[in-house]
C-alpha cells in the first residue's frame, strides 16, 4: 500500500466515526433530548469505541496478515453505520427519560459498534506501512495526525454544511456505502473476497440500506437543531401541536390565534395583560418556535410589534407551512443565536421581552446568566416587561437559580406555579416575570381566578422565601442542564 493510499484511508475512516459522532446527537435528540448530559454521552461513548477499536486493530494487526484486514474492517463498520439509525430507532421509543444512563446506553447500542471497528484501520495500517523501525515515529505520528485532521475534516463538515442540508439518513447512507465500497475493493485486491463473497456484501449491504427507509424514526422533518413533527388536536381540529426532540413545544390554533392551549402560555399572557401598558407593546421574543405568542400578542393587542430571535430557520418554514403562520404579520425575524443577535437591537425600546427558548428541557445556559438578562434590562422601557418560561422538578435548583438571577438585575421578581410545585411535590412549566415595577398579585390572581387557575403568584418576601439562597447564574457558572430535575 502506498503511503498516499495509506493516509488516505485513515483520513478516510476518521472522518467517518466522527460523522457518525455529529449525526448521533440527531439521531438520539427525539428519544433523550440535546442537552450537555447528550453530547457528554455520546462523546463518551465514541471514544471508548476509538479507543477499544484502536488496542484491536492493533492486537489484530500483530497476529494476522495485516493487508488482509482492512477490507473486512472497512465492510464491517460500514455495515454497522447503515445500521445505527435502525438501532436507535428501534430501541429509543422504550427509553424512558433523558438521564446519563439511557443516553450512554442508547448511544453505546448506536453508535460504539462502528466507532470500535473503523477505529481498528489505523493501526493495521501502521502495521501496513511500517517498513523500517527506524521510521516508526515519523510513521506513526504522521498517521496519528492523518487521523486528527480527518477527524475534524469530518466534525466541520458535518455540523457546518451536512447537517444544515441534509436529513440525517442520507447521509448515513452515503457514508455506510462508501465504507462498504471501499473495503469491497480492498478485500478483492488481495484475494480476500471473491464474486460470491461480493455478492453477499452486496445483498447485506442493500438489506441494511432498505432498513434505513423502512424503521424510520419519529422525524416528519429535520431542521439543523430539531427531530420535529406536527400533530393534529383530535378535540379541536383547528389545533396543531408542533413537537420538538421529546417535548411538546407550541401549540396553535389555525382559525383563532388568541387561543392558548399551554398552561405556561396562559400565564405569560395573564401576566403581560395585568402589567404591560395599554395599548399597542413592543415585543422582543427570544425563541419563536410555533410563534403563539406573537401571533396572541397581535390579535389581543391590535398595533403590536413583534421582533423574534430564533436560532433555527427551519422551525420558521415549519410554522408558515404548517402552522399557517402569516410571516407578514411578525415584523422582525433575525435567524441566529439570540445572544448575539440581542446586541443590534435598541435599548429601552422594548415594552415586553418574552423568554420561550429550550434544548430539550433546558433553556440554553448562556439565556440564563446575569450577563445576558443585563442585555434584557437595558433593552426594556422603564415599565417594561420580561416574561420567560423554564422547565424544572423538586427541588427546583435550576428554576431558584434562574429567579435569584433575575433579581440581581431587577428590582421585582414574580414566580408563578401551581401550589403542588411551589410546595415540592410536583413539577413542570414555571413562569417567571421580571421588571422595574412592583407587581400586582391581586390582580394577576384575581384574572387567573376568572379562568378557574389554581396558580399561585410570588414576588417580594414570599418570592425571596422561595428562592431561598439559590446563587445566581452567571457567564462563569451556570450549570443549567446538570441542575434541572427530570419527572
Amino acid at each position: 500500500m502506498s503511503p498516499l493510499a495509506a493516509r488516505a484511508l485513515v483520513f478516510f475512516t476518521s472522518a467517518a466515526v466522527l460523522v457518525m459522532e455529529i449525526l448521533a446527537t440527531r439521531l438520539l435528540a427525539p428519544y433523550v433530548g440535546v442537552t450537555l448530559e447528550t453530547f457528554t454521552g455520546i462523546i463518551g461513548t465514541v471514544l471508548a469505541g476509538i479507543s477499544l477499536g484502536s488496542w484491536l486493530g492493533g492486537r489484530l494487526a500483530d497476529r494476522h496478515p495485516a493487508p488482509r484486514l482492512l477490507g473486512p474492517a472497512l465492510i464491517v463498520g460500514g455495515v454497522l453505520v447503515l445500521l445505527s439509525p435502525t438501532i436507535v430507532a428501534g430501541i429509543g421509543p422504550s427509553v424512558t427519560g433523558g438521564g446519563p444512563v439511557e443516553i450512554v446506553a442508547l448511544a453505546a447500542l448506536g453508535f460504539f459498534a462502528p466507532a470500535l471497528v473503523l477505529s481498528t484501520v489505523t493501526p493495521i495500517v501502521a502495521k501496513v506501512t511500517l517498513d523500517d523501525l527506524a521510521e516508526t515515529g515519523t510513521v506513526v505520528g504522521g498517521l496519528s495526525a492523518t487521523g486528527t485532521a480527518g477527524a475534524i475534516f469530518g466534525t466541520f463538515v458535518t455540523g457546518f454544511v451536512l447537517l444544515a442540508t441534509l436529513p440525517s439518513r442520507p447521509i448515513v447512507f452515503g457514508v455506510g456505502a462508501a465504507l462498504v465500497l471501499a473495503g469491497t475493493v480492498l478485500a478483492v485486491r488481495v484475494g480476500r473476497l471473491t464474486a460470491p463473497g461480493v455478492a453477499g456484501v452486496t445483498a447485506v449491504t442493500l438489506a441494511g440500506s432498505a432498513l434505513l427507509g423502512v424503521v424510520s424514526g419519529p422525524c416528519q422533518f429535520e431542521t439543523a437543531y430539531f427531530c420535529a413533527r406536527v400533530t393534529v388536536d383530535e378535540s379541536r381540529q383547528s389545533g396543531r401541536l408542533l413537537w420538538l426532540d421529546t417535548l411538546r413545544h407550541s401549540y396553535v390554533d389555525l382559525n383563532d390565534p388568541s387561543y392558548l392551549d399551554f398552561r405556561y402560555a396562559r400565564l405569560m399572557a395573564d401576566t403581560v395583560l395585568t402589567h404591560s401598558p395599554e395599548g399597542p407593546l413592543d415585543a422582543l421574543y427570544i425563541g419563536g418556535g410555533g410563534f403563539t405568542l406573537p401571533r396572541w400578542l397581535a390579535a389581543e393587542r391590535p398595533g403590536s410589534t413583534n421582533t423574534v430571535l430564533e436560532l433555527d430557520p427551519g422551525l420558521v418554514d415549519i410554522a408558515q407551512d404548517e402552522l399557517g403562520l402569516d410571516i407578514a404579520a411578525i415584523d422582525v425575524i433575525t435567524i441566529g443565536d439570540a445572544r448575539l443577535n440581542i446586541l443590534p437591537t435598541p435599548e429601552d425600546h422594548f415594552e415586553l421581552v418574552v423568554g420561550d427558548a429550550f434544548g430539550g428541557l433546558s433553556v440554553p445556559w448562556h439565556l440564563t446568566t446575569e450577563e445576558f438578562v443585563t442585555e434584557i434590562a437595558d433593552r426594556l422601557t422603564d415599565d417594561g416587561l420580561y416574561v420567560m418560561n423554564l422547565i424544572d422538578y423538586p427541588p427546583f435548583r435550576f428554576a431558584k437559580a434562574e429567579a435569584a438571577t433575575l433579581a440581581e438585575v431587577f428590582p421585582e421578581v414574580l414566580v408563578l406555579a401551581p401550589p403542588d410545585y411551589l410546595d415540592g411535590s410536583e413539577g413542570g412549566n414555571v413562569v417567571l416575570a421580571a421588571a422595574r415595577f412592583p407587581f400586582d398579585t391581586a390582580q394577576l390572581e384575581r384574572v387567573m381566578a376568572d379562568r378557574a387557575s389554581s396558580e399561585i403568584a410570588l414576588t417580594g418576601a414570599a418570592a425571596a422565601a422561595w428562592i431561598g439562597d439559590a446563587p445566581a447564574l452567571t457567564d462563569e457558572f451556570a450549570p443549567v442542564d446538570q441542575w434541572i430535575s427530570r419527572p
